[in-house]
C-alpha cells in the first residue's frame, strides 16, 4: 500500500485537484497534506478533498517532507508537488512500480520539459565533478519522488532548495537502488529570476556539503576552482546584461490597489467602527496606534479575514498592468501597513512578486489581537528617512534585497503614510489621493480608478 505526501504552502488553487488525483490512484490508501502555515484556504480545501492534513513543525519544504514521513503508515511513500495540475495519467504508478517489483528502493521523476536553469548551470556540472555516478539523471532537482520508508527514514531533509538533490545524494551514499522514470509532460512554472541566485546557492551548498562529509573526499579541487571562476565571470556578465532591467514598482494596498481599506471594511462587518474612530482620534504614535487597532481584530477567524479581503474590489486593470510592468523588467510588490495575511493574499491575486506588511498573530486560525511590526519598517543606520517607522525603510530594505537603486523605483500611494515613500522614489505617484501634500510632492497624479497611466512612466 502507498502513502502520498504533499507539502503545501498557499496552494489553494490546485491542492484539491492534487489530493483527489492521488486518492484515486490504485494502491494509494493514505494522502497526507503537510501545511507549511499557509495563509490562504489550502488547509480547508485539502481537508474537504479528503486528505489528512497536518501542520509542519518548522517552516521549509524539507521539514514538511520529514513530518509527513513520520506520519505515514505505509512503507512505500510518494512525494508530490502541490502546485501541479493536471498530473500525467499513471504518475504514481510509474513512480511506485519499480519499488513494488523490488527493482528499486528510490525513484525520481523526470518529465517532458526542458530542465531548469539551476539544473543545467549548477546541479549537473557539480554532480559531474563530485558525484559522477549521478550525472546521468535528467532532472536531479525534481521533487516528485517515491521511496521505501526504511530508506527515507535515514536521509537528511534540508529546509531549503537543497532538499531534493540532498535526498538523491543520500540515497546514493546509502547504496540504495535508484532509478529515474519519465512521467510525461507537466506544466510547471519556472522560478522568477530573482529567486535563481538563492536557489543556486542552496543547491550548490547541499552538493558540496554532501561531498565534504564523504570519508574519501576524492573530488577534483582544481576542476572545482576552475568551474567557480567560470561561474563568477558568468554571473558578472548576467548582471551586466540586466542593468537597466532592474526596476521596481512598490504599490500601497489600501485605497490604492484595493478600492477600499481593509480595516475599515472589517470594522463595518464586525461592529467596531466607533472603537476604530476613537483609536485614530487619540494623539498616539504610529506604533501604539497599530497595536491598539490590532486588538480590535481579536477573535476574528482566518477565513473571515480572507472573506473581508476578497469583498473589496481591486482596481479593475491592476492585474493587467502589473503583468505588463513585470514584462518590462519590473519587480512589483506591495508595501502596506495592513496585515500580512491580507497583503499576501492580495499579492497573489494581483500577480505581484513580494509583499511587506505587519504580522498579525493567529492561534488555531483565530486572531489573538497581537501584531508584530517587522524590523524593516524601522529606521536603520544610514537610512534615507529619519522617521522611526516608515514605509521608506521597507522600500530601502526590499531594494537592497533585489539589488535595485532607489531612482529605478516607482512608488504608488494615496495617503499621508505613503508620503515619504512617494517622495524618495525615482517616480512618485499619488493615486486617487485626497491628501494635498501627497498630490503636491508626487511626480504624477492619477485621478481615475486605473493603473494604466503607470505605464507612461515605466
Amino acid at each position: 500500500m502507498i502513502t502520498v505526501i504533499i507539502p503545501a504552502l498557499n496552494e489553494e488553487e490546485t491542492i484539491c485537484e492534487v489530493v483527489q488525483y492521488a486518492a484515486g490512484q490504485p494502491g494509494v490508501t493514505e494522502v497526507i497534506v503537510v501545511d507549511d502555515k499557509s495563509l490562504d484556504a489550502t488547509v480547508q480545501k485539502a481537508t474537504q478533498a479528503g486528505a489528512k492534513v497536518i501542520t509542519s513543525t518548522k517552516l521549509g519544504k524539507g521539514a514538511s517532507m520529514k513530518d509527513g514521513l513520520l506520519c505515514a503508515k505505509n512503507n512505500i511513500v510518494v512525494f508530490l508537488d502541490a502546485d501541479i495540475h493536471p498530473y500525467p495519467e499513471g504518475t504514481i504508478a510509474k513512480l511506485t512500480d519499480p519499488i513494488v517489483q523490488d527493482s528499486a528502493d528510490f525513484v525520481k521523476a523526470c518529465f517532458s520539459r526542458n530542465a531548469g536553469r539551476v539544473t543545467e548551470l549548477v546541479a549537473k556540472p557539480l554532480l559531474n565533478i563530485l558525484f559522477p555516478e549521478l550525472a546521468h539523471f535528467e532532472q536531479p532537482l525534481s521533487g516528485m519522488i517515491a521511496g521505501k520508508k526504511e530508506f527515507l527514514a535515514h536521509v537528511h531533509f534540508y529546509d531549503d532548495y537543497g532538499v531534493d538533490i540532498g535526498l538523491l545524494i543520500d540515497m546514493h551514499l546509502m547504496k540504495a537502488r535508484i532509478t529515474e522514470v519519465n512521467i510525461g509532460y507537466i506544466e510547471n512554472n519556472s522560478k522568477p529570476w530573482q529567486e535563481l541566485g538563492k536557489m543556486s546557492r542552496e543547491v550548490a551548498r547541499a552538493i558540496l556539503s554532501k561531498a565534504n562529509h564523504q570519508q574519501k573526499n576524492e573530488f577534483n579541487l582544481e576542476e572545482l576552482r576552475t568551474m567557480s571562476m567560470i561561474r563568477d565571470q558568468m554571473e558578472f556578465a548576467i548582471k551586466e546584461s540586466l542593468m537597466g532591467l532592474e526596476k521596481m514598482a512598490a504599490i500601497d494596498m489600501d485605497n490604492t490597489l484595493l478600492m477600499g481599506r481593509f480595516i475599515d471594511t472589517c470594522a463595518e462587518k464586525f461592529g467596531f467602527v466607533k472603537e476604530l474612530i476613537d483609536i485614530r482620534s487619540m494623539d498616539n504614535d504610529a506604533i501604539i496606534t497599530t497595536k491598539n487597532i490590532a486588538r480590535l481584530m481579536k477573535g476574528i477567524t482566518l477565513s473571515e479575514v480572507l472573506e473581508v479581503a476578497d469583498s473589496i474590489p481591486m482596481v479593475p486593470d491592476a492585474v493587467e498592468v502589473i503583468t505588463e510592468l513585470k514584462d518590462r523588467g519590473y519587480v512589483v510588490g506591495l508595501i502596506s501597513d495592513s496585515y500580512d495575511i491580507v497583503v499576501n493574499h492580495i499579492m497573489r491575486k494581483a500577480g505581484a512578486d513580494f509583499s511587506l506588511s505587519n504580522e498579525l498573530e493567529f492561534s488555531n486560525s483565530v486572531a489573538t489581537g497581537e501584531v508584530k511590526l517587522p524590523s524593516f519598517f524601522f529606521n536603520q543606520p544610514g537610512a534615507l528617512c529619519r522617521h522611526t517607522l516608515c514605509k521608506t525603510h521597507a522600500l530601502e530594505y526590499i531594494l537592497n534585497r533585489y539589488g535595485i537603486r532607489m531612482n529605478n523605483t516607482i512608488a504608488v500611494g494615496d495617503s499621508a503614510n505613503d508620503l515619504c515613500m512617494v517622495r524618495h522614489a525615482g517616480v512618485g505617484v499619488a493615486f486617487r489621493s485626497g491628501n494635498e501634500l501627497l498630490n503636491a510632492i508626487a511626480d504624477k497624479k492619477i485621478t481615475e480608478p486605473s493603473f494604466r497611466e503607470l505605464l507612461s512612466v515605466a
